[in-house]
């Protein structure tokens, strides 16, 4: 069989199209955990919600399993197990979840988590408060 050479320029298109990257983002994560500083926030505890971005390359040839891409039920996984620890910042529990991820994934370019605490212990206030950790890798 003859090859064109079009043909040849539509296929090596196509692969370098594949070639790109995925963000993978688990929104409006929800938690109850005794995270704070203050002795009250330990008491009763609060309610928490997590976002999370994360963006990995791609494979240059079509995903078909899991294997091959970052499983969201894992990174879950790792934020459920990290909110069962009680931290006094929000800031130490995004690098403990960042560091986690980065150990399971390899294929990871950026990460990117949110941590609100909805319900804050600060007088008069109405709203949330949240920290974002971000993260670039290689």
């Amino acid at each position: 069989m003859i090859e064109s050479p079009n043909l040849k320029i539509v296929n090596l298109k196509i692969r370098n199209q594949l070639a790109g990257h995925f963000n993978i983002e688990l929104k409006g994560l929800r938690f109850f955990a005794e995270h704070g500083m203050y002795a009250e926030e330990i008491k009763v505890g609060n309610q928490f919600e997590v976002d999370i971005i994360v963006e990995c390359r791609s494979p240059k040839k079509v995903i078909t399993s899991i294997e091959q891409t970052i499983n969201y039920v894992e990174i879950f996984r790792i934020v459920q197990e990290e909110f069962a620890v009680r931290r006094s910042l929000l800031e130490t529990v995004a690098m403990h979840i960042a560091q986690k991820i980065e150990d399971q994934f390899s294929d990871l370019e950026k990460l990117t988590i949110s941590i609100r605490k909805l319900n804050p212990p600060i007088t008069n206030f109405t709203g949330s408060v949240s920290v974002t950790y971000s993260k670039t890798f290689k």
